[in-house]
């Protein structure tokens, strides 16, 4: 990549975290116990990334809010108490975001979990002293919105062509070319080359460790 970076926001599931697995496992359950027709995985795999509310719009349309509610907490107690699915980082994903941190560069997250979840994934897997910001479902626009981004950038006062995203789906992609931020691409969450070109990424990568050299790091 030509233009320097001073900023990158990675996405959390799918890109830095292997967390589809157990994503999909944890909203099919949800359905289930709620009584509602149980989406297939395919169609739980297109909603990563989104805040909740538009994903039961999505996969559950017509749901009354009491509805609603019952599949939340459904979710949330598969995705945090009952189901086992691992969710271990991607290969090398610690060790970009040490490399990049050591190197100034400043980092930040842009996610489809809320506050209390994101929390906790920082502190399960220790990366929290590593990101100046975030913003979270519950915080922002869901995507494709800019929102988040927007407010990234305004709070760490980074121009937005100096800014990266990183992510491994459309929706990813679309916030950023919303507003004409440059992004990346990743394979190794949800969507693939097809669908991630759609966007015009700067590049499209198989695993995290291959975004230090389009960094020239």
């Amino acid at each position: 990549m030509s233009q320097a970076v001073d900023l990158v926001i990675f996405d959390w599931d799918g890109t830095l975290m292997d967390s589809v697995g157990r994503i999909v496992s944890a909203m099919r359950s949800a359905a289930q116990l709620s009584g509602l027709t149980v989406p297939s995985e395919h169609q739980v795999k297109q909603i990563i990334g989104l805040s909740l509310d538009p994903v039961f719009d999505i996969l559950f349309p017509g749901i009354s809010a009491s509805q609603r509610q019952t599949v939340f907490e459904h979710y949330r107690d598969q995705y945090v108490l009952h189901d086992h699915t691992p969710t271990p980082l991607f290969a090398g994903a610690e060790q970009v975001i040490q490399q990049l941190h050591r190197d100034g560069v400043l980092l930040a997250v842009a996610t489809g979990k809320a506050r209390k979840g994101l929390e906790r994934m920082f502190d399960e897997t220790g990366l929290r002293p590593y990101f100046h910001t975030s913003r979270c479902a519950d915080e922002a626009e869901s995507k494709p919105s800019p929102d988040m981004l927007k407010q990234i950038i305004a709070e760490l006062g980074i121009k937005v062509e100096r800014a990266l995203m990183v992510g491994d789906t459309i929706h990813d992609m679309k916030m950023a070319q919303t507003m004409a931020m440059p992004r990346v691409g990743v394979t190794h969450g949800v969507h693939g080359v097809a669908e991630l070109s759609d966007y015009q990424p700067r590049a499209i990568i198989d695993s995290l460790p291959e975004l230090l050299p389009l960094l020239g790091r």
